[in-house]
This record gives C-alpha cells, structure tokens and sequence, in this order.
C-alpha cells in the first residue's frame, strides 16, 4: 500500500454522501465515489472527491470498497458492476443494512473476487454522519483493522468490533434497530393518541421531562411532528425494509417480535398513505385514514 489511502463510496444517499465528504476531508485519503445518479454524487467533487461514471470505475485501484446501499440486492448489484476492477487484495467494508439472510449472497461474492468482507454496519442516522460521529458496529480479521482505522475514524466516533467473522456485527445491528423502531412507534402513538385525546403534546412532553420516561429521542421527534418538516434522516420506506429484516432473522430464530410485525405493518400503513420518503416519524400519520 502507498502512503495515501485509496477508498471507494459506491451509494451517495443520505447516508453515503456524508461518510463520503468526511473521507475526503481526511488526510491521507483519496476518495472516489459512484452513485447510481449521478446528480447525487456530483456535490461531493467539491469536497475533493472523484466522481465515476460506473462501479468499476470507482473501484479501480481501491484499497477499500465501502458500500452504503439501500438492501443487499442493490449491493450485490453494485458489487457486480464494479467487479471489473476490484483489487484482489481489497478490503471490502460492507455498511449497508442487508440482514442475516441478505449477508451470505455478499460472503460468497467476497470469497468469489477475493476480497476481505469487513460487516460493517452503522448506528446513526444524516446528522451523525454529516458529523462523522455514526458507531460502526464491525466484524472481521483483525489483521485487517489497522488498515481500515483512517476510514473508520473518518466517519465514526467510535468502532465496536464484535467478531473475526462478519455476520456477528449484522444481528447486532438488527437488534440495535429493533429498538430504535419500536421507540419511533411508541413516541407516534403517544402523540397521535394525544391528538384523538384533545391532550396538548406540550402537557404530555412536560409530565415525562426529567423522569426516567424522558428521552432525547422522544424530544427530537416530536419536534419533526409539531414542526410538520418530515425531511427524512431515516425514511419511512427504509425502515419498512428494516423491520421486515428484523421480523425474517426473528422467524429464522425461532423468536416471536409481536411488536416489531405490528410496527412493519404500520410504517407499510404510512407508506401506502403517501409518506413512503418522509422521516421514519411519520408512523404518526398511521394512527389516522389520511
């Protein structure tokens, strides 16, 4: 390897755009970067990043390929693109939510071309990542830890690493979202159920503020839903596809999420009401015919 880090984005969305700013901002790092449109991913030539026509474009010369994708098929699909110049020795660090069943496709294409598949998940939503202060949840080979650490302290606050062998980091990851849904869902329903009440959310906010009911989350959402701006940090669609990540890895488990089939059924409600792109708080709007 040189002296500067060459590093790869394919995905520039709310997610990808920002981790992929935060790199070329790093020092040391040479970032290109590949989104399937392309308007998407021309910002980020300012902040000194190469912009590419196609994955294997992108990926030419890599020392790390980082995908931040909508699921694992789009992934696999990028990946495929850009095989044509991935390098054998690359590191390929894998930050989409895709699943326990939606990682082994990805294993195999690593294993295929290969690559070292880093499972490398993240917690946080835009503004942690336009601060570079998302937790990347990781597993895989340690001896390849030491290489990623410019990428990862670019984008993260911190990096837990869980196993040697990826998949460990993808359930954690699905565990951690269980919660932050059912949280989403919970703050929805109360405000909605505010609203049917004729109760001032203002009344219900002050009677939990300071107490062991109170959260900082409960307070950011229900700021998006009193100022009605919806731009999404984490989109109502996204989180669809995420609970039905959760509900399949419960069902494979053997373990029964009554709440978490509840809460997909109702960002699917919202969906179908219109609010598919809006943040993840307009499970509010679910409560209600339209």
């Amino acid at each position: 390897m040189s002296d500067s880090l060459s590093v790869a984005v394919l995905g520039t969305g709310t997610m990808g755009a920002p981790m992929a700013a935060n790199l070329a901002r790093a020092d040391g790092v040479r970032v290109r970067v590949w989104n399937r449109t392309r308007s998407k991913a021309e910002p980020l030539a300012a902040q000194g990043a190469e912009v590419c026509d196609t994955p294997a474009q992108a990926v030419r010369g890599a020392d790390v390929v980082l995908t931040m994708l909508y699921d694992g098929p789009t992934v696999a699909s990028a990946m495929e693109a850009a095989s044509p110049g991935l390098r054998a020795d690359a590191v390929w660090l894998q930050c989409t939510t895709v699943g326990v069943a939606g990682l082994e496709p990805l294993r195999e294409l690593a294993r295929q071309w290969g690559l070292t598949l880093v499972d490398a998940p993240v917690l946080g939503t835009r503004q942690p990542a336009q601060q570079g202060q998302l937790v990347v949840l990781a597993a895989g080979p340690s001896g390849v830890r030491g290489r990623l650490e410019p990428v990862l302290s670019a984008i993260g606050s911190r990096t837990r690493w869980v196993a040697e062998e990826p998949g460990a980091a993808t359930r954690l990851k699905l565990v951690c979202n269980s919660w932050v849904l059912t949280v989403t869902h919970g703050v929805a329903e109360a405000l909605a159920l505010a609203r049917g009440l004729e109760v001032d959310p203002a009344d219900f906010l002050d009677a939990v503020a300071g107490g062991a009911l109170d959260m900082g989350y409960l307070r950011a959402k229900a700021t998006l839903l009193e100022s009605g701006d919806l731009t999404p940090s984490f989109a109502v669609d996204t989180a669809l596809k995420d609970a039905g990540l959760i509900v399949g890895a419960a069902q494979e488990a053997g373990v029964r999420l009554d709440l978490a089939e509840a809460g997909r059924e109702r960002f699917a409600r919202a969906s179908q009401l219109g609010y598919g792109a809006e943040d993840m708080a307009a499970s509010y709007h679910a409560s209600f015919d339209g």
